[in-house]
């Protein structure tokens, strides 16, 4: 195999492109691994815990840390920043509903637009939590209204 890298500072993001002869096994065990996302760890009594974003309701700031809740209740440590999920995380998915906190969209049963300035989000086993003003904007438009 060989590796060509080309810097081009009008790209907004990484473009891989892949030339090959044809279809081979190498080839697409090169793209399997190109696709694949390196797993999300959880931390908790001392112990890693592979963490499936779709089992996750939210991910939020907490005493200087990442914590992620499940739908089962438990919270873990995470050890990415909030923006780093986000750059790594299905858009379709999780959105950023404050500067603390991202949410799985897939997981939201109910939302009370009756607040004067703010959103407030039902999750999953009866969480709550909000959408601050800054980005009230943002669900709107989301949600298309």
């Amino acid at each position: 195999m060989k590796i060509d890298v080309e810097l081009d500072p009008a790209l907004e993001e990484l473009l891989v492109r892949v030339l090959a002869p044809g279809e081979t096994a190498e080839l697409q065990d090169l793209l399997r691994r190109l696709e694949e996302r390196p797993p999300l760890a959880g931390f908790r009594d001392g112990s890693a815990v592979p963490l499936k974003p779709e089992e996750v309701l939210r991910f939020y700031g907490e005493d200087k840390e990442v914590r992620a809740q499940t739908a089962a209740g438990e919270v873990y440590t995470v050890r990415l920043r909030l923006y780093e999920l986000e750059e790594r995380l299905d858009k379709r998915a999780f959105v950023r509903v404050s500067h603390s906190e991202i949410v799985n969209w897939k997981r939201v049963t109910a939302l009370d637009l009756s607040l004067s300035g703010t959103i407030r989000v039902t999750l999953d086993g009866g969480v709550t939590t909000y959408v601050s003003r800054r980005y009230v904007k943002k669900i709107k438009e989301v949600l298309g209204i």
